[in-house]
């Protein structure tokens, strides 16, 4: 359905379904629309029909059933303004149907981490893509151990619990008076810095437990960022001009 209320048909693109499927990211999922740069991609099909350009918004992955998320094609000017982050997106054959972006460097409580630069270089063995299919973000080894160490040492001062598939995990409850969360950037080629929300990177997982909701990457390989992080974001994603756009948002209809 278009804006103005009328249809479209995208020809020449099949969509299935299927019963069968593996790996541990689908198991609580109702499905999963592929947002890939490819040939057969509906991301890429879509946006060859509406002026190469398609952004979503995340809500919180906590937020109660009425809450919606959104993906849009087309521009979307009005959507995201000038004023919003911009860097460039990368189309690298390598990394491919993923979209790539050049990293910088990850800052927590203002300090740069010292992690190598040859981490976020795919002609090095690394590199960094955004992923909307990807719940958890997984950082390669050598900036997983400074992330997570970093945040660790600021929360050195609450119970450590035992949690299946995180290292870091904390008793809530007894943070009392209330910790304060280390403030996580991700700074991007150019000037533009992603600033998630703490609940983006320290996440819940049960009933007052936390988490540095970060996941290991074997070194040398290639970092994701996943939903979680991107929360609460609106994301555009220009093809036609390679470029990255982003912006915190409510998500609220518009």
């Amino acid at each position: 359905m278009l804006s103005n209320g009328r249809k479209a048909k995208l020809k020449g693109l099949i969509i299935g379904c299927t019963s069968s499927f593996a790996g541990p990211s689908f198991r609580s999922s109702d499905g999963v629309l592929g947002l890939g740069h490819s040939g057969i991609s509906f991301a890429s099909r879509a946006t060859q029909l509406f002026g190469g350009k398609f952004s979503y918004c995340l809500v919180d992955h906590l937020s109660p059933k009425n809450a919606s998320s959104y993906l849009t094609f087309g521009p979307n000017a009005a959507l995201v303004p000038s004023t919003a982050c911009q860097t460039e997106l990368l189309m690298v054959p390598l990394l491919e149907p993923f979209y790539s972006v050049r990293v910088s460097g990850i800052s927590v409580d203002g300090e740069v981490l010292k992690i190598p630069m040859s981490v976020w270089d795919v002609e090095k063995g690394g590199g960094a893509i955004l992923d909307s299919g990807t719940s958890l973000t997984v950082l390669a080894e050598p900036a997983y151990e400074a992330v997570v160490s970093a945040l660790s040492r600021h929360l050195a001062g609450l119970p450590r619990v035992g949690v299946e598939q995180f290292e870091y995990c904390y008793n809530w409850t007894a943070a009392v008076p209330a910790v304060a969360v280390p403030k996580l950037v991700v700074h991007f080629h150019g000037s533009a810095r992603l600033e998630p929300p703490a609940k983006s990177y320290v996440i819940d997982v049960a009933d007052g437990v936390k988490c540095i909701g970060f996941a290991p990457a074997p070194w040398p390989g290639v970092s994701t960022m996943g939903n979680i992080l991107q929360q609460e974001h609106l994301w555009e994603f220009d093809i036609k001009n390679r470029r990255l756009r982003f912006q915190g948002s409510t998500c609220a209809p518009y």
